[in-house]
């Protein structure tokens, strides 16, 4: 445990020392706040004391940036050479792997961490459904937890980081986009089984205020195979090597 701590803390620093972090933090913030609260369908517009818009903004901004954080997680180590030189040590694959998911978690958790002010601000607007608010993060935060375990996976696949960024976008549009689009042109079973697969259902379940145990399964299942293909991929390569 200590050691999955020194190197997600290393990587978390990482962020932070390439200014990666910063931007993420500024954009986002930018992003968000002007959409929910001066653009559009924004909170004043709406009339509703409630954080719709912002789930609905973060849930599409989130689709571009989880792949931009995690393309240089393992791209960017295997082609500097410092994986091999980490993976001699005496330190696991997976602990290499968890570091990585771990630190790009924290960093879009602190992300929004950041936009609890709007929280705050919303309740003096009206009576919030506090509930409602707080399963909207919470669908946020597991969907980013599966978005950057299929980001890992993406990183390991290459060492050149916007190969990784495609890649990873690629697959996370799949479920982000081509589920849902594909379950609208069918009926019975096969409808059912795309729109289950398709990270809008569970997403908009969640952000209404509804916590299925169903879609936390779903979040979870996509998180353990994501991490556990990138843990593969470092393995195949050692042997490999």
């Amino acid at each position: 445990m200590r050691t999955l701590y020194i190197l997600a803390r290393k990587e978390l620093a990482s962020f932070f020392d390439s200014l990666m972090a910063y931007l993420i933090l500024v954009v986002f913030l930018g992003v968000s706040g002007f959409f929910t609260w001066w653009f559009g369908t924004d909170v004043f517009l709406r009339g509703l004391a409630d954080l719709s818009t912002f789930f609905n903004v973060a849930y599409w901004t989130l689709f571009f940036f989880i792949p931009a954080i995690t393309m240089r997680t393992l791209a960017d180590e295997r082609k500097s050479g410092t994986l091999d030189l980490l993976l001699t040590k005496a330190v696991s694959d997976r602990q290499v792997v968890a570091s990585k998911f771990l630190a790009c978690f924290v960093l879009i958790a602190l992300a929004l961490a950041c936009t609890l002010p709007y929280w705050i601000t919303i309740a003096f607007v009206g009576d919030v459904d506090h509930g409602a608010i707080a399963c909207g993060y919470l669908a946020l935060l597991c969907m980013s937890a599966a978005y950057i375990a299929i980001g890992i996976y993406a990183s390991s696949l290459t060492n050149n980081q916007i190969v990784a960024f495609l890649i990873g976008l690629a697959i996370i549009a799949v479920f982000h986009l081509a589920f849902s689009v594909m379950a609208s042109s069918f009926t019975g079973v096969v409808g059912e089984t795309l729109k289950m697969l398709s990270t809008g259902t569970h997403f908009d379940s969640m952000s209404r205020g509804i916590v299925d145990s169903r879609d936390l399964i779903w979040f979870g299942t996509l998180v353990v195979l994501g991490l556990s293909l990138a843990e593969m991929n470092l393995a195949k390569r050692l042997v490999n090597d």
